[in-house]
């Protein structure tokens, strides 16, 4: 793997082989990572692996007519024989008016910000295991846990440069961390599973081991003995585990290719309220230590903090160059890419804010409701919002957790939803995508 300075050293080859084959402009991505990983069951290493990898991408563009490809194969003579293919794979491609690179004066400058996402602290294979082997037997201490699906503990790092022929060069290392543990509970036709995990940047900013095999170990148990429950609308909170996919459905709503397309469910709904008042989501890239934190986007403008949702407003799309000069608007540094196509829009360390009540005031006057903490299916339409996912989790009746449930859809529309929301006060930054217990009142649930 290379380092960020040698990864654009090797970009400023490949731009200047773009350029030498015939392209007008041109721009390169870099992306080189190495992980181990170890995975144990009932006690024992089940697996151990090392994995590696770095390639180069090439997007070239001839007058409105672009190509990209990709190559693992890093030599001189590889990187100018892919733009050659690429710039002869342009001249083929159909016009496209929005192609094109991000404006020369909105590229993002260094020095960049420093966002701690790189940890020097190196682990070896064998305290790996040991940390997946604590974690699992943590698990199985739990009374009732019957089998185990597993523990897993991983480092890894990854190295990311771009480099454009209008100038912009940026890189950057970042380092995860992670662990986790799946277990079964109950026997015969009572059995259910449960799991927990953590990730992390920085190893010492793991959970350890104990307290997420324990928590996998209860949440397993506690799932035991679920009942079915008669259809009909009810109050539906979504536990911190589930509930930032409600951001995820509005995020692929906003972005600009969305809009464009006229395929959201959300296209005229800008300046308008989407959520009550007094919440927002926030995309921070600039967070430190961030699972997703990052200083430019993938076009190379400036990442910056963003009020996607301000006091329950919708303030804007999520656009990348292309779907941008489709809108007619500026592009907003949401741009991420990979190495063998153009760039797309979405978000980076993503977050909802605003809640004030507890978890005990929001179930508090609910005599019957669902805490779900599961979510199956993607029964979701982007296009009118209707929303139907398999879920289970507990029962709430008269303010108060009482037993599992399971089997059971639950089913409204994003625009309801969104409107209804109540969010609680126990928001965490443990994942990409954060957002508390949310409530959304009358939404139907289908059960037995």
């Amino acid at each position: 793997m290379l380092s960020p300075d040698d990864a654009l050293t090797r970009l400023d080859a490949a731009l200047a082989a773009a350029r030498a084959a015939g392209a007008d402009a041109a721009d390169a991505l870099y992306v080189g990572d190495g992980a181990t990983s170890i995975s144990v069951r009932l006690g024992k290493l089940e697996d151990i692996g090392r994995a590696e990898g770095e390639e180069i991408g090439i997007r070239v563009f001839v007058g409105q007519r672009s190509a990209s490809v990709s190559s693992s194969d890093l030599t001189p003579s590889a990187l100018r024989e892919a733009a050659e293919r690429a710039v002869a794979m342009a001249r083929l491609a159909p016009e496209d008016p929005y192609a094109g690179l991000a404006p020369e004066d909105r590229l993002a400058r260094g020095p960049f910000a420093e966002l701690d996402v790189d940890d020097p602290t190196e682990i070896s294979a064998a305290a790996l295991k040991l940390r997946a082997l604590e974690c699992e037997d943590a698990a199985r201490a739990i009374e009732g846990i019957t089998n185990s699906e597993g523990a897993g503990a991983a480092a890894g790092t990854v190295v990311m440069a771009l480099a454009t022929s209008t100038g912009f060069r940026g890189g950057k290392k970042s380092t995860s961390h992670s662990l986790s543990a799946s277990v079964v509970a109950g026997t015969g036709s009572d059995m259910q599973r449960d799991y927990a995990w953590h990730a992390a940047r920085y190893l010492a900013d793991v959970e350890s081991a104990a307290a997420i095999g324990t928590r996998a170990g209860q949440r397993a148990i506690s799932r035991l003995h679920p009942i079915k429950l008669a259809s009909g609308p009810m109050p539906i909170l979504f536990d911190p585990r589930v509930s930032s996919t409600l951001l995820g459905h509005l995020v692929g709503a906003i972005t600009g290719s969305a809009i464009a397309r006229g395929t959201s469910f959300l296209k005229d709904k800008l300046g308008q309220a989407i959520l009550p008042a007094g919440l927002s989501i926030i995309d921070d890239p600039l967070r430190r230590r961030g699972l997703r934190s990052r200083a430019f986007d993938g076009e190379g403008l400036a990442a910056q903090r963003t009020a996607i949702i301000e006091q329950g407003v919708l303030t804007g799309w999520l656009m990348d160059v292309a779907s941008a000069k489709q809108l007619g608007l500026a592009p907003t540094g949401h741009a991420s890419r990979g190495t063998s196509g153009p760039p797309g829009a979405g978000t980076t360390n993503l977050h909802l804010e605003g809640g004030t009540a507890t978890s005990a005031e929001l179930m508090a006057d609910i005599k019957q409701g669902i805490l779900v903490t599961e979510l199956i299916g993607m029964g979701v339409n982007g296009l009118t919002g209707d929303y139907s996912r398999g879920a289970s989790g507990y029962l709430i009746e008269n303010g108060e957790i009482t037993r599992p449930v399971a089997e059971i859809t639950i089913a409204g529309n994003l625009l309801d939803m969104f409107a209804k929301m109540i969010a609680g006060n126990d928001l965490e930054f443990r994942h990409a995508s954060n957002a508390p217990t949310l409530r959304i009142d009358g939404m139907m649930v289908a059960g037995s």
